[in-house]
């Protein structure tokens, strides 16, 4: 990367009602303001391989309000790559000034193909990639959330000498990338616990193909309903958390995944003594787009 970054710090959370739990937020949201977190991981080495091999244009897949899409568009405008979204949605296509995520990724010089929801769920097959490269010619692919091989090396890079005291390494996850990074370079003694942000078990097999090490599980219980479905009180607890300790929280990923922790500690699950580690993973553009949401729904927003 030729573009400066910022540092990830441990910031300590004073759990003012459990002197037994030591609980750290693993500052990754700070890397960059717009290739943030795990995005900047995602894509370092997959930047590095398409500039090895000369390709001048990314193309990538996400919907309206994607972190990834944001990542890649300003990635791509900060290192001279031309940068193509497939967004997820037809009616889309005329609604970009409305959408932070889309005209931000624009002003970047993006270029979009919006398709259907049905046509998007064909993304990863052979005849809809050769129709895109008869479309746009040659370009370097990126998947959907960036997850794949070179994605899951750099997010082997997020743990460092200093962490192997936590007990606990915690992360929110949607496609799984930045989990199979944290189990491949955790140590032993040490948990890997992934907070999934959408129904399903699915992931377990996702994440299985990039690992080989069997100390992690799943959370399952605290996707509020599904992907980037909230309630009220997911935002109190994300408006409520950032008051006390001034670390934003995004409501897709790290907003769900800090609200399961403090339940699970509440709840007891964590032995006494026990050291943890969340991962910040960014994802905080995306606050804008769903305070429009919750606004057209007369809801309270997140501050």
């Amino acid at each position: 990367m030729i573009f400066k970054l910022g540092h990830s710090i441990n910031q300590q959370v004073n759990l003012l009602d459990n002197k037994e739990i030591e609980l750290f937020i693993k500052r990754e949201d700070e890397i960059h303001p717009f290739v943030s977190g795990n995005k900047y991981r995602k894509l370092k080495y997959n930047l590095h391989e398409a500039k090895k091999k000369g390709f001048k244009t990314l193309l990538t897949f996400g919907g309206a309000f994607s972190n990834h899409i944001a990542a890649v568009a300003s990635a791509g405008h900060l290192l001279g790559f031309k940068t193509i979204g497939v967004i997820r949605g037809e009616e889309l296509e005329n609604k970009i000034s409305d959408n932070d995520t889309l005209s931000f990724a624009k002003q970047n010089g993006m270029a979009f193909k919006f398709v259907s929801r049905e046509l998007y769920r064909d993304k990863t097959s052979q005849a809809f990639l050769d129709k895109l490269k008869d479309a746009f010619n040659d370009f370097y692919l990126i998947p959907e959330g960036g997850t794949n091989t070179l994605a899951v090396k750099g997010c082997e890079e997020i743990l460092t000498k200093e962490d192997e005291t936590f007990d606990y390494i915690c992360c929110a996850v949607g496609t799984g990338g930045t989990i199979s990074g944290l189990i491949n370079c955790s140590k032993l003694g040490q948990q890997v616990l992934g907070f999934p942000a959408l129904k399903g078990d699915f992931l377990r097999q996702d994440i299985s193909k990039f690992v080989t090490k069997t100390n992690w599980d799943l959370v399952t219980d605290y996707h509020f309903g599904g992907y980037a479905k909230i309630n009220e009180e997911l935002v109190s607890f994300i408006n409520q958390f950032k008051n006390r300790y001034a670390i934003p929280l995004d409501p897709v990923y790290t907003g769900k995944m800090m609200f399961g922790i403090f339940d699970l500690i509440n709840k007891g699950y964590f032995k006494k003594g026990s050291k943890i580690l969340a991962i910040h993973t960014g994802g905080l553009q995306g606050i804008k787009g769903m305070n429009s949401v919750l606004k057209n729904k007369n809801l309270a927003i997140i501050e």
